[in-house]
């Protein structure tokens, strides 16, 4: 909402406004670097991973659905992904001024604490089930419920990076494609342009083959020189990462776009009663 703000208005909003420029952080890296930051970054796909690996502990196995299943199910994090979508850009800058504004908008934050720290037995359920079924099936919710990481994957869509095989020094031996936590066949691919590709660098990692498998950056065309992709090595994707990450958050402090500009007196007056705080409908006084 603040960054379909930002473009219809121009200016910063004043409140959350970090979390924009946290997602225009992770626009650029998964632009440049794949989905990096579901792989590298984000704290629930590093619980998803633990549990998914304690699962392969326990049950000696990770389970994989019939691909018909796993096909439909994957497109349910896209409809999420739009049905949000839909809704921000439907409000109009002085609709989301008001949304933004409002009580349930200014302690946003206190009641999405709050929802963990007085969690219902809705949520308890709900959150147990993605629990055991991240244990039986690698990165469950990342895969197929997570409107997020979709974003991001049609971001990476358009990136210059890519995992590429070298059919000629490949071994054919599937290390790759047993390593890759999206289930990417990646020993059957030159070039992997999924959009479920996190860029993690496993299947890189494994393949014991010498440059058969790494990670590419094709640079733009320039006249009279060849497009040749350029290999990125883990140390570059990581550095990358960190530069895009500490730059973009670096200048949102020291611009002074980072904090909400919330008088201490407001949230004195709302967080006590965050609970009972309606969420606003749009249109509605």
């Amino acid at each position: 909402m603040n960054l379909r703000y930002l473009t219809l208005t121009h200016h910063v909003p004043a409140l959350h406004p970090a979390a924009m420029f946290l997602l225009v952080t992770f626009l650029a890296i998964a632009f440049l670097f794949r989905k990096a930051f579901c792989s590298w970054l984000c704290p629930v796909g590093t619980i998803s991973e633990y549990l998914w690996l304690a699962g392969r502990k326990l049950l000696r196995r990770n389970f994989l659905l019939p691909r018909w299943l796993d096909l439909g199910l994957r497109g349910l994090k896209y409809l999420l992904l739009g049905f949000f979508v839909w809704a921000v850009t439907s409000m109009a800058a002085d609709q989301l001024a008001a949304f933004m504004n409002s009580p349930y908008g200014v302690i946003a934050d206190v009641k999405m604490l709050n929802f963990f720290r007085h969690i219902g037995e809705t949520g308890a359920i709900v959150l147990g089930v993605l629990v055991i079924a991240s244990l039986f099936i690698q990165n469950f919710w990342c895969r197929y419920l997570c409107p997020y990481g979709a974003l991001l994957g049609i971001a990476s869509f358009f990136s210059p990076a890519r995992i590429r095989r070298n059919p000629e020094t490949c071994i054919d031996c599937a290390k790759c494609a047993k390593a890759c936590p999206s289930a990417l066949p990646v020993d059957t691919l030159v070039t992997i342009k999924s959009a479920e590709c996190t860029g993690c660098l496993e299947c890189v990692a494994v393949c014991p083959a010498k440059d058969a498998l790494n990670l590419s950056l094709s640079l733009p065309k320039i006249p009279a020189l060849p497009l040749r992709p350029r290999t990125l090595p883990a140390w570059g994707m990581a550095a990358g990462i960190a530069v895009l990450f500490f730059g973009v958050v670096g200048f949102a402090k020291t611009a002074g776009y980072w904090d909400s500009h919330v008088p201490q007196a407001t949230y004195q007056q709302l967080v006590p009663s965050a609970d009972q705080a309606a969420h606003p409908v749009p249109g509605e006084n």
